[in-house]
């Protein structure tokens, strides 16, 4: 027998909740750095193409698993597809959603210790070589970000074991309009810098030139880490929802994060060319532009400067959870309905797998940044292997499964003909192409 099952409050809980997801590390700190890295908005085009034609099928593949089976993405193959291979897919999602829960909580920690220093006033930084000094000495120490990494792991545990409805439904009705509204803040302020226009050109003015297989390849990559998609997130989500309306959760999910991608695009990229920065920074990007032009400001505005640090990442902090509480739901629900533990023994678990491999991946940017794993570092590594591979793969799979194996009927009757048909014909040779000539080129 399985644990007796949540639920989600209501349908604007379930959208909440799936837009918390949606909505955190992969906008605010991923989409401004990839954006940097591919061209600008050449690449924000191809971010939203893909996020509207492939993306959104995708998370109603999901979705449908969800609803029909009733269960996280494991169990929900088991019962649709038994003594099959399928099942495997239901696993290599869990897998996939620990893999990222492990490297994405070592960034949360980094988020602790800026937003920690915001409020203490100790940032310091006031050229770009100290902001790069800063975040050197940040990430590559080992006390500080694996005792920040522990401090962010512990308060995705609490609000994980408060359950769905009094720890993922309260924390996202609170957290995401909040996290709007300071986002629009942090925009505001960073388009009205002095060389702010050089980075909103870079945002608006596309130079297709740029895009080729890599490029979409990114594109889509993106789009799947910031939906979440092919980890099992959203199979485990719609499974806790009592309303039956997928299509429109799903389009709403994809409009928020399409939203919140481009918010935060002009939140930090204006700042980066107003500092004179690199946008091809890369990772660092966040932690190193920011604090920089918040320390020029600084200098003529002591007080609003102050104000503006610490909203900002206080943002990313909220965001970080946001997304760190869903993969930490994913691999939970799959311990409490796999090995039928207690939701606070699964959740233990998973705090204590996941911090082993997190602390492997913040040293390695310390005492094992020299360990490298086809080039990359165990951090690059994870971050490459999921992103590109893992979460594509899956993708590509729950299409696959729903579009050829599951009942037609059953699919039609919860997303309409059209994605049905979109999700059949489309989706998996997109995903084919994309992928092929992104390993070809």
């Amino acid at each position: 027998m399985f644990p007796k099952k949540e639920k989600f409050g209501g349908k604007a809980a379930y959208i909440l909740a799936l837009a918390g997801s949606a909505i955190g590390l992969g906008n605010i700190w991923r989409f401004p750095y990839m954006v940097g890295e591919h061209g600008g908005a050449a690449f924000i085009i191809i971010y939203i193409i893909c996020s509207f034609l492939i993306s959104l099928p995708i998370f109603l593949s999901e979705a449908v698993i969800g609803k029909v089976s009733g269960h996280g993405s494991y169990e929900a193959m088991k019962r649709l597809a038994p003594n099959s291979a399928w099942r495997g897919l239901g696993m290599m999602a869990v897998i996939s959603s620990f893999i990222i829960l492990s490297f994405y909580c070592v960034v949360g920690g980094w988020s602790v210790d800026y937003f920690v220093r915001s409020i203490a006033g100790t940032m310091s930084v006031t050229s770009r070589e100290s902001a790069s000094a800063l975040f050197g000495s940040v990430a590559g120490s080992v006390c500080e970000p694996l005792t920040a990494h522990l401090f962010f792991l512990g308060i995705s545990a609490v609000i994980i074991v408060l359950g769905v409805k009094k720890g993922i439904e309260v924390f996202s009705k609170i957290s995401i309009p909040l996290l709007f509204v300071m986002m629009v803040i942090v925009t505001v302020y960073s388009i009205s810098l002095p060389g702010a226009a050089e980075g909103v050109s870079y945002l608006v003015r596309p130079d297709f030139s740029k895009i080729d297989a890599s490029v979409v390849a990114s594109a889509l990559g993106q789009s799947f880490f910031s939906m979440s998609l092919g980890v099992g997130m959203v199979v485990t989500y719609t499974s806790y929802s009592k309303d039956s309306g997928i299509v429109s959760a799903g389009a709403w999910t994809t409009v928020f994060d399409t939203l919140f991608a481009v918010i935060a695009g002009f939140a930090v990229m204006p700042a980066v060319f107003a500092g004179g920065l690199e946008p091809e920074a890369g990772p660092s990007l966040v932690f190193e532009a920011l604090p920089y032009v918040f320390g020029q400001m600084a200098i003529d505005m002591p007080v609003f400067s102050r104000i503006a640090t610490i909203i900002f990442f206080f943002s990313i902090l909220l965001a970080a959870l946001s997304s760190s509480i869903s993969l930490f739901e994913t691999c939970v629900n799959h311990a409490m309905e796999h090995n039928k533990f207690s939701r606070r023994k699964a959740t233990l678990l998973v705090l204590v797998l996941t911090w082993v491999l997190g602390v492997l991946c913040s040293l390695s940017f310390g005492p094992l940044k020299d360990v490298k794993i086809f080039g990359e570092n165990i951090f690059g590594f994870c971050d490459e292997l999921t992103s590109n591979y893992l979460m594509t793969l899956g993708a590509l799979a729950f299409a696959i499964f729903v579009g050829w194996r599951m009942d037609w009927q059953k699919v039609t009757g919860s997303v309409g003909r059209f994605f049905h048909f979109m999700i059949k014909w489309i989706v998996p040779p997109a995903i084919l192409t994309i992928f092929l000539s992104s390993i070809l080129s």
